[in-house]
Protein backbone atom coordinates (compact mmCIF):
# COMPACT_ATOMS: atom_id res chain seq x y z
CA UNK A 1 0.00 0.00 0.00
CA UNK A 2 1.41 3.32 -0.80
CA UNK A 3 0.71 7.05 0.59
CA UNK A 4 -0.75 7.92 -2.83
CA UNK A 5 -3.39 5.98 -2.47
CA UNK A 6 -4.07 7.00 1.05
CA UNK A 7 -3.76 10.37 0.61
CA UNK A 8 -5.89 9.74 -2.98
CA UNK A 9 -8.72 8.13 -1.24
CA UNK A 10 -9.27 11.10 1.63
CA UNK A 11 -8.78 13.79 -0.84
CA UNK A 12 -11.75 12.08 -3.14
CA UNK A 13 -13.83 11.41 0.20
CA UNK A 14 -13.09 15.21 1.07
CA UNK A 15 -14.40 15.77 -2.32
CA UNK A 16 -17.84 13.68 -2.09
CA UNK A 17 -18.54 15.26 1.55
CA UNK A 18 -18.73 18.58 -0.43
CA UNK A 19 -21.42 17.67 -2.72
CA UNK A 20 -24.92 16.52 -1.36
CA UNK A 21 -25.94 13.53 -2.33
CA UNK A 22 -29.33 12.58 -1.13
CA UNK A 23 -30.82 9.75 -1.94
CA UNK A 24 -32.41 9.79 -5.55
CA UNK A 25 -30.02 13.00 -5.46
CA UNK A 26 -26.62 10.88 -6.65
CA UNK A 27 -25.95 12.23 -10.11
CA UNK A 28 -22.76 14.85 -8.75
CA UNK A 29 -20.93 12.37 -6.77
CA UNK A 30 -21.50 9.78 -9.28
CA UNK A 31 -19.69 11.80 -11.74
CA UNK A 32 -16.93 12.41 -9.47
CA UNK A 33 -16.26 8.85 -8.88
CA UNK A 34 -16.73 8.23 -12.41
CA UNK A 35 -14.57 11.05 -13.05
CA UNK A 36 -11.51 9.54 -10.35
CA UNK A 37 -11.53 6.27 -11.83
CA UNK A 38 -11.46 7.66 -15.66
CA UNK A 39 -8.34 10.09 -14.35
CA UNK A 40 -6.51 6.38 -13.43
CA UNK A 41 -7.43 4.70 -16.33
CA UNK A 42 -9.93 2.61 -14.98
CA UNK A 43 -12.62 2.00 -17.76
CA UNK A 44 -16.26 2.38 -16.00
CA UNK A 45 -19.90 1.62 -16.68
CA UNK A 46 -22.74 3.93 -15.41
CA UNK A 47 -26.36 3.35 -15.10
CA UNK A 48 -28.74 5.83 -13.41
CA UNK A 49 -26.29 6.71 -10.14
CA UNK A 50 -24.75 3.98 -10.16
CA UNK A 51 -20.89 3.41 -11.26
CA UNK A 52 -18.98 0.30 -11.40
CA UNK A 53 -16.00 -1.75 -13.24
CA UNK A 54 -13.49 -4.65 -13.21
CA UNK A 55 -9.74 -5.55 -12.97
CA UNK A 56 -8.11 -4.78 -16.12
CA UNK A 57 -7.12 -8.66 -16.70
CA UNK A 58 -10.61 -9.94 -16.45
CA UNK A 59 -11.06 -13.28 -17.58
CA UNK A 60 -14.05 -15.12 -17.65
CA UNK A 61 -13.51 -18.58 -16.48
CA UNK A 62 -12.50 -16.88 -13.22
CA UNK A 63 -15.25 -16.03 -9.97
CA UNK A 64 -15.64 -12.83 -9.32
CA UNK A 65 -15.56 -11.10 -6.20
CA UNK A 66 -17.73 -8.14 -5.73
CA UNK A 67 -16.74 -4.99 -3.70
CA UNK A 68 -19.85 -2.32 -2.99
CA UNK A 69 -20.47 0.56 -1.06
CA UNK A 70 -22.69 3.53 -1.76
CA UNK A 71 -22.39 6.86 -2.00
CA UNK A 72 -26.02 8.10 -1.09
CA UNK A 73 -26.80 9.86 2.25
CA UNK A 74 -29.56 10.56 4.72
CA UNK A 75 -29.91 13.73 5.14
CA UNK A 76 -28.35 15.75 8.21
CA UNK A 77 -30.55 15.63 10.95
CA UNK A 78 -31.84 18.53 12.93
CA UNK A 79 -28.48 18.47 15.88
CA UNK A 80 -25.61 19.13 13.63
CA UNK A 81 -24.07 22.84 14.01
CA UNK A 82 -21.23 22.24 11.87
CA UNK A 83 -21.81 22.45 8.16
CA UNK A 84 -22.75 18.90 7.16
CA UNK A 85 -20.55 19.63 3.77
CA UNK A 86 -17.97 21.40 5.05
CA UNK A 87 -15.22 17.96 5.21
CA UNK A 88 -13.25 19.89 7.85
CA UNK A 89 -10.48 17.59 8.83
CA UNK A 90 -9.41 18.73 12.68
CA UNK A 91 -6.45 16.73 13.43
CA UNK A 92 -6.97 12.98 12.66
CA UNK A 93 -10.70 13.72 12.21
CA UNK A 94 -12.84 13.94 9.11
CA UNK A 95 -16.09 15.29 9.51
CA UNK A 96 -19.01 15.52 7.10
CA UNK A 97 -22.14 14.26 6.22
CA UNK A 98 -21.81 10.31 4.57
CA UNK A 99 -17.81 10.59 6.16
CA UNK A 100 -18.44 7.43 8.23
CA UNK A 101 -21.74 5.70 6.45
CA UNK A 102 -20.35 4.48 4.05
CA UNK A 103 -18.30 6.74 2.23
CA UNK A 104 -15.21 6.20 4.35
CA UNK A 105 -15.56 2.17 3.29
CA UNK A 106 -16.39 3.32 -0.27
CA UNK A 107 -13.16 5.53 -0.44
CA UNK A 108 -11.33 2.81 1.13
CA UNK A 109 -12.41 -0.64 -0.97
CA UNK A 110 -11.97 2.09 -4.10
CA UNK A 111 -8.36 2.05 -2.69
CA UNK A 112 -7.88 -1.69 -2.78
CA UNK A 113 -9.68 -2.32 -6.31
CA UNK A 114 -7.27 -0.15 -7.98
CA UNK A 115 -4.07 -2.01 -5.82
CA UNK A 116 -5.41 -4.62 -7.51
CA UNK A 117 -6.59 -3.44 -11.31
CA UNK A 118 -3.64 -4.30 -13.18
CA UNK A 119 -1.91 -7.19 -11.29
CA UNK A 120 -2.43 -10.17 -13.73
CA UNK A 121 -2.82 -13.84 -12.95
CA UNK A 122 -5.26 -12.98 -10.25
CA UNK A 123 -7.24 -16.01 -8.66
CA UNK A 124 -10.46 -14.23 -8.78
CA UNK A 125 -11.76 -11.54 -11.27
CA UNK A 126 -12.59 -8.11 -9.07
CA UNK A 127 -15.99 -6.22 -10.07
CA UNK A 128 -16.03 -2.72 -7.90
CA UNK A 129 -19.55 -1.04 -7.56
CA UNK A 130 -20.24 2.15 -6.50
CA UNK A 131 -23.93 2.64 -5.66
CA UNK A 132 -27.33 4.27 -5.33
CA UNK A 133 -30.11 4.65 -3.20
CA UNK A 134 -29.05 2.26 -0.06
CA UNK A 135 -30.31 4.53 2.87
CA UNK A 136 -33.71 4.07 0.62
CA UNK A 137 -33.45 0.33 0.21
CA UNK A 138 -34.20 1.85 -3.55
CA UNK A 139 -34.97 0.13 -6.31
CA UNK A 140 -32.06 1.98 -8.80
CA UNK A 141 -29.54 1.28 -6.75
CA UNK A 142 -27.31 -1.84 -6.28
CA UNK A 143 -30.67 -4.18 -7.75
CA UNK A 144 -30.72 -2.27 -10.81
CA UNK A 145 -26.82 -2.94 -12.28
CA UNK A 146 -26.70 -6.57 -10.77
CA UNK A 147 -27.81 -7.97 -13.93
CA UNK A 148 -25.54 -6.23 -15.59
CA UNK A 149 -22.34 -7.78 -13.17
CA UNK A 150 -22.17 -11.23 -14.51
CA UNK A 151 -21.97 -14.41 -12.29
CA UNK A 152 -20.71 -13.35 -8.59
CA UNK A 153 -19.16 -15.86 -6.47
CA UNK A 154 -19.26 -13.85 -3.56
CA UNK A 155 -19.24 -10.19 -2.07
CA UNK A 156 -17.63 -8.05 0.41
CA UNK A 157 -20.04 -5.10 1.38
CA UNK A 158 -18.53 -1.89 2.68
CA UNK A 159 -20.14 -0.74 5.46
CA UNK A 160 -18.58 0.67 8.96
CA UNK A 161 -17.83 -2.04 11.29
CA UNK A 162 -14.91 -0.67 12.46
CA UNK A 163 -12.91 -3.45 9.99
CA UNK A 164 -14.59 -6.37 11.94
CA UNK A 165 -16.45 -8.98 9.88
CA UNK A 166 -20.07 -8.63 9.92
CA UNK A 167 -20.90 -12.74 8.51
CA UNK A 168 -25.07 -12.24 8.66
CA UNK A 169 -26.95 -9.66 8.54
CA UNK A 170 -31.03 -9.90 9.43
CA UNK A 171 -33.40 -9.07 6.60
CA UNK A 172 -36.91 -7.19 7.03
CA UNK A 173 -40.61 -7.81 6.11
CA UNK A 174 -42.99 -5.34 7.21
CA UNK A 175 -46.45 -6.42 7.22
CA UNK A 176 -49.50 -4.46 6.68
CA UNK A 177 -52.40 -6.72 8.05
CA UNK A 178 -56.01 -6.18 7.66
CA UNK A 179 -58.68 -7.74 9.82
CA UNK A 180 -62.26 -7.07 8.71
CA UNK A 181 -65.69 -7.29 11.49
CA UNK A 182 -69.34 -5.37 10.62
CA UNK A 183 -70.26 -1.79 11.62
CA UNK A 184 -72.46 -1.25 13.89
CA UNK A 185 -73.80 0.83 17.06
CA UNK A 186 -72.07 0.65 19.80
CA UNK A 187 -74.87 1.04 22.26
CA UNK A 188 -76.66 -2.29 20.87
CA UNK A 189 -75.38 -5.62 20.47
CA UNK A 190 -74.49 -5.17 16.76
CA UNK A 191 -71.80 -5.52 14.37
CA UNK A 192 -68.63 -7.77 15.12
CA UNK A 193 -65.92 -5.75 15.95
CA UNK A 194 -62.50 -6.06 14.30
CA UNK A 195 -60.64 -4.44 17.07
CA UNK A 196 -61.68 -7.31 19.08
CA UNK A 197 -60.90 -10.09 15.86
CA UNK A 198 -57.53 -8.54 15.62
CA UNK A 199 -56.72 -8.95 19.51
CA UNK A 200 -56.30 -12.82 18.66
CA UNK A 201 -53.54 -12.13 15.66
CA UNK A 202 -51.68 -9.27 17.68
CA UNK A 203 -51.45 -12.09 20.70
CA UNK A 204 -50.17 -14.12 17.95
CA UNK A 205 -47.63 -12.19 16.74
CA UNK A 206 -46.50 -10.73 20.40
CA UNK A 207 -45.93 -15.05 21.75
CA UNK A 208 -45.28 -16.56 18.79
CA UNK A 209 -41.45 -18.73 18.52
CA UNK A 210 -40.38 -19.81 15.43
CA UNK A 211 -39.45 -23.68 15.42
CA UNK A 212 -35.81 -22.85 14.14
CA UNK A 213 -32.83 -20.15 15.67
CA UNK A 214 -29.75 -18.45 14.29
CA UNK A 215 -26.46 -19.22 16.05
CA UNK A 216 -25.83 -15.50 15.76
CA UNK A 217 -29.59 -13.75 16.32
CA UNK A 218 -31.31 -16.16 18.23
CA UNK A 219 -35.10 -15.83 17.50
CA UNK A 220 -36.98 -13.96 14.19
CA UNK A 221 -38.39 -11.23 16.29
CA UNK A 222 -41.67 -9.78 15.36
CA UNK A 223 -42.99 -6.44 16.92
CA UNK A 224 -46.43 -4.81 16.32
CA UNK A 225 -45.34 -1.32 15.69
CA UNK A 226 -48.69 0.51 14.38
CA UNK A 227 -52.47 -0.04 14.53
CA UNK A 228 -55.89 2.03 13.45
CA UNK A 229 -59.45 1.61 13.42
CA UNK A 230 -62.41 3.30 14.13
CA UNK A 231 -63.91 6.38 13.23
CA UNK A 232 -66.46 7.66 16.28
CA UNK A 233 -66.57 6.13 19.68
CA UNK A 234 -70.05 5.28 19.04
CA UNK A 235 -69.72 2.88 15.95
CA UNK A 236 -68.28 -0.76 16.06
CA UNK A 237 -65.41 -0.44 13.65
CA UNK A 238 -65.61 -2.51 10.62
CA UNK A 239 -62.44 -2.92 9.87
CA UNK A 240 -59.18 -3.04 11.84
CA UNK A 241 -55.16 -2.27 10.16
CA UNK A 242 -52.02 -3.18 12.30
CA UNK A 243 -48.47 -2.81 10.89
CA UNK A 244 -45.74 -5.73 11.59
CA UNK A 245 -42.00 -4.92 11.87
CA UNK A 246 -40.43 -8.78 11.77
CA UNK A 247 -36.47 -8.87 11.52
CA UNK A 248 -35.48 -12.33 10.01
CA UNK A 249 -32.66 -13.99 11.12
CA UNK A 250 -30.41 -16.33 8.83
CA UNK A 251 -32.24 -19.68 9.57
CA UNK A 252 -34.77 -18.70 7.30
CA UNK A 253 -35.94 -17.46 3.82
CA UNK A 254 -38.26 -14.12 3.77
CA UNK A 255 -40.96 -16.47 1.56
CA UNK A 256 -40.47 -19.09 4.51
CA UNK A 257 -41.87 -17.05 7.33
CA UNK A 258 -44.55 -15.16 5.30
CA UNK A 259 -45.72 -18.80 4.65
CA UNK A 260 -45.34 -19.58 8.51
CA UNK A 261 -47.55 -16.40 9.63
CA UNK A 262 -50.29 -16.69 6.77
CA UNK A 263 -50.72 -20.24 8.04
CA UNK A 264 -51.30 -19.18 11.94
CA UNK A 265 -53.11 -15.91 11.29
CA UNK A 266 -57.05 -15.07 10.40
CA UNK A 267 -56.46 -11.56 8.70
CA UNK A 268 -54.99 -10.53 5.47
CA UNK A 269 -51.06 -10.26 5.38
CA UNK A 270 -49.69 -7.71 2.64
CA UNK A 271 -45.83 -7.37 2.35
CA UNK A 272 -44.63 -4.31 1.60
CA UNK A 273 -41.79 -5.71 0.15
CA UNK A 274 -39.71 -9.50 0.34
CA UNK A 275 -36.39 -7.80 -1.36
CA UNK A 276 -34.41 -7.05 1.94
CA UNK A 277 -33.36 -10.92 2.80
CA UNK A 278 -31.25 -12.25 5.82
CA UNK A 279 -27.47 -12.74 4.05
CA UNK A 280 -25.20 -14.61 5.64
CA UNK A 281 -21.62 -16.06 4.65
CA UNK A 282 -20.33 -19.95 5.58
CA UNK A 283 -18.03 -19.27 8.90
CA UNK A 284 -15.04 -21.43 6.82
CA UNK A 285 -15.48 -19.61 4.10
CA UNK A 286 -11.81 -18.63 2.62
CA UNK A 287 -12.30 -15.10 2.90
CA UNK A 288 -13.50 -15.10 6.51
CA UNK A 289 -10.27 -17.51 7.50
CA UNK A 290 -8.42 -15.09 5.92
CA UNK A 291 -9.82 -12.34 7.98
CA UNK A 292 -9.43 -14.09 11.39
CA UNK A 293 -5.75 -14.62 10.73
CA UNK A 294 -5.50 -10.53 10.60
CA UNK A 295 -7.09 -10.97 13.93
CA UNK A 296 -10.71 -9.79 12.77
CA UNK A 297 -13.45 -11.12 14.58
CA UNK A 298 -17.02 -12.15 13.05
CA UNK A 299 -20.53 -11.06 14.64
CA UNK A 300 -23.89 -11.24 13.11
CA UNK A 301 -25.41 -7.53 12.42
CA UNK A 302 -28.62 -6.15 13.45
CA UNK A 303 -29.02 -3.07 10.73
CA UNK A 304 -29.76 -4.03 7.20
CA UNK A 305 -27.79 -2.93 4.29
CA UNK A 306 -27.42 -3.53 0.47
CA UNK A 307 -26.01 -7.52 1.70
CA UNK A 308 -29.97 -7.59 1.87
CA UNK A 309 -29.98 -7.57 -2.32
CA UNK A 310 -27.70 -10.15 -2.96
CA UNK A 311 -27.93 -14.17 -3.25
CA UNK A 312 -24.86 -14.66 -2.96
CA UNK A 313 -22.32 -15.03 0.21
CA UNK A 314 -21.62 -11.63 1.63
CA UNK A 315 -19.44 -10.25 4.04
CA UNK A 316 -20.00 -6.92 5.55
CA UNK A 317 -16.98 -5.42 6.72
CA UNK A 318 -15.63 -1.63 6.84
CA UNK A 319 -13.78 1.24 8.70
CA UNK A 320 -15.89 3.44 10.92
CA UNK A 321 -18.42 2.92 13.48
CA UNK A 322 -21.77 1.79 12.87
CA UNK A 323 -22.58 3.73 16.19
CA UNK A 324 -21.88 6.90 14.72
CA UNK A 325 -24.02 6.36 11.14
CA UNK A 326 -26.72 9.10 11.08
CA UNK A 327 -25.34 11.20 14.13
CA UNK A 328 -25.02 14.78 13.86
CA UNK A 329 -22.00 16.07 13.17
CA UNK A 330 -20.52 12.41 11.70
CA UNK A 331 -16.81 12.16 11.25
CA UNK A 332 -14.33 9.40 10.22
CA UNK A 333 -11.07 9.37 11.52
CA UNK A 334 -8.10 9.39 8.82
CA UNK A 335 -6.38 6.56 10.50
CA UNK A 336 -9.61 4.57 10.02
CA UNK A 337 -8.95 5.04 6.27
CA UNK A 338 -5.83 4.42 5.88
CA UNK A 339 -6.00 1.24 8.64
CA UNK A 340 -9.16 0.09 6.02
CA UNK A 341 -7.06 0.02 2.73
CA UNK A 342 -4.46 -1.54 4.58
CA UNK A 343 -7.08 -4.39 5.81
CA UNK A 344 -9.12 -5.13 2.41
CA UNK A 345 -5.63 -5.16 0.37
CA UNK A 346 -3.95 -7.72 2.94
CA UNK A 347 -7.30 -9.72 2.85
CA UNK A 348 -7.77 -9.77 -0.79
CA UNK A 349 -3.78 -10.98 -1.39
CA UNK A 350 -4.33 -13.90 0.81
CA UNK A 351 -6.97 -15.40 -1.10
CA UNK A 352 -5.86 -13.65 -4.90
Amino acid sequence: MTEVLVDDSIELLSELIRIPSFSREEEKTAHVIESFLAERSVKTYRRENNIWAFNKYFAAEKPTILLNSHHDTVKPNSGYKRDPFSADIEGDILYGLGSNDAGGCLVSLTAAFLHFYEQQDLNYNLCLALTAEEEISGKNGLELILPELGELDFAIVGEPTLMQMAIAEKGLLVLDCTVHGKAGHAARNEGENAIYKALKDIDWFRTYEFAKKSELFGPVKMSVTMIEAGSQHNVVPATCKFTVDVRVTDAYRNEEVLRIIRQHVSCNVNPRSTRLKPSSINPDHPIVQAGRELGRETYGSPTTSDQALLDIPSLKMGPGDSARSHMADEFIYTDEIKEGISLYIQLLSKIL
